[in-house]
């Protein structure tokens, strides 16, 4: 390069980066000025209909102190700063025009025609398109209102970043969070530490320690310290003798909680309302509670399905009242909140401990079972394939033997929660023990796949460690 091509390259260089910098400078005008130099620096104070420009940035105010060397302007009263659709406003704040920012600690309202942003400060980098907002931050668009300690807003993507006390509302959906990030148009969520989702139409919260939520699917995940709890309300009618000693009946609205905790949990909130839940599930409901790999709840329908998706996992436990029943699948029905039937298909068995005699179980197993229910509990249990059972005996409630049986099917009756009568069918057989060889060696008399399990989940167990949790829930 010879040397007057270098002296016209860096002329170019120069002329371009005093044309960028003279660019850069922010430009001030309005009714009246006063110039002051204090200690070197150049302040134009400058009163009345101000008008502030530098590029698409175009800021209105009552009065403008601009700081001529560090190309930035005090901006007082009735400020309104424009960039293509956004508008912000304040009483009072500053614009660096080198950074090409606006920041206010006088309260800030950001209107960018899709969101309407408010807070008590805020920053807006006008080149980034991006907006820090802290301290009582609202943001409001068309499906949501989101607030929080603490939001930065990236315009373009409508991205919301939100920190601290966070609560977004949609639609039906609240979602509580220690931290949120929230994308306005396809209104998807995720939510770190503290997580409370809830669901105004069915009565349903969520907590865990993250979320993702998809409403366009009405889906939810939450994979991490998942905790389901619902309140379900339904009335029971108790006979009542108080009036003119006449029995009659009274109804009374009676609470049920259901409770499901694992380490995922997933939430279709689609025509079929399904949850499910996967890995160490633990559920209690009422007299209620189970113990599985796998649960698929339809609360729609009234249904809870439960199996072992795992192949190291064992089977599905489930307990209600005084039994407790195994199975490779079990699919349980409920009317009015109560269960109706219970079916276990493959490998069942079912054991019912005696209150008064605890060491003496009514046992019962076979390929197929299902359990009907009734007020009292259960009514009738039908067996079907390779039946074996035990049942205790009784003369008025004292201890009388036992009977061994074995058949292709069976129907079981029950009454006052124990066996009353058993007919078998197919190659029946049966064997009578006495008391005299029955006590004292009660536990000698099981079926080959007898295991008693007290690991039995209670809600005071699932719920426990979760103070701050319960304690938000009881105030909601």
């Amino acid at each position: 390069m010879t040397i007057n091509k270098r002296r016209l390259f860096l002329i170019i260089f120069l002329l371009s980066g005093i044309s960028y910098a003279q660019q850069q400078s922010i430009t001030v005008t309005g009714g009246k000025d006063v110039f002051h130099n204090i200690n070197g620096e150049s302040i134009d104070t400058v009163y009345g209909n101000v008008v502030i420009t530098q590029g698409n940035v175009i800021i209105t105010c009552d009065k403008a102190v601009r700081f001529v060397s560090q190309n930035k302007a005090e901006l007082i009263g009735n400020v309104v700063a424009k960039q293509d659709t956004l508008t912000i406003t304040t009483d009072h704040g500053y614009y660096f025009g080198n950074d090409r920012k606006a920041e206010s600690n006088s309260g800030v309202k950001l209107n960018d025609k899709k969101v309407i942003l408010t807070a008590d400060s805020g920053d807006y980098f006008f080149d980034l398109n991006k907006a820090v907002f802290k301290s009582r931050v609202t943001l409001v668009d068309t499906s949501s209102t989101l607030t929080s300690n603490e939001l930065t807003y990236f315009k373009n993507e409508g991205k919301a970043i939100a920190v601290g006390n966070v609560k977004i509302i949609q639609s039906n959906n609240i979602i509580e969070a220690d931290s949120l990030t929230h994308f306005r148009e396809s209104r998807i969520t995720f939510a770190t530490n503290n997580v409370l989702i809830k669901n105004k139409s069915n009565n349903t919260k969520i907590y865990g320690d993250h979320l993702e939520d998809y409403p366009q699917k009405f889906y939810s995940l939450i994979d991490k310290n998942p905790l389901l709890i619902q309140i379900d309300s339904s009335y029971i009618y108790q006979p009542d003798t108080s009036f003119n000693d006449r029995k009659d009946s009274v109804k009374t609205l009676k609470m049920d909680t259901l409770v499901i905790k694992s380490k995922r949990l997933e939430a279709y909130r689609d025509t079929l309302n399904i949850f499910k839940a996967e890995d160490s599930v633990e559920i209690v409901k009422g007299s209620f509670a189970s113990k599985n790999d796998y649960s698929e709840y339809y609360r729609n329908v009234g249904k809870i399905v439960t199996y072992k998706v795992n192949p190291k996992a064992g089977q599905p436990i489930i307990w209600f009242e005084n039994s407790q029943l195994t199975g490779d699948s079990v699919i349980i029905f409920m009317h009015d909140n109560k269960i109706d039937l219970l079916n276990v298909n493959k490998n069942a068995f079912i054991l019912s401990q005696n209150k008064n005699y605890p060491l003496r179980f009514d046992q019962i197993s076979g390929d197929t079972l299902k359990i009907h229910f009734n007020e009292s509990g259960i009514k009738e249990t039908d067996v079907h394939g390779k039946v074996y059972s035990i049942y205790y005996l009784y003369d008025d409630n004292s201890p009388n033997g036992l009977i061994k049986s074995s058949s292709q099917t069976a129907k079981i009756y029950f009454e006052d929660k124990k066996v009353s009568r058993v007919n078998l069918y197919g190659t029946p057989n049966s064997e009578y023990y006495p008391e005299i060889k029955v006590k004292g060696n009660e536990l000698s008399f099981t079926l080959p796949d007898y295991v008693f399990y007290n690991n039995r989940p209670t809600k005071e167990k699932l719920l426990s460690g979760l103070e701050k949790s319960m304690l938000n829930y009881k105030r909601q």
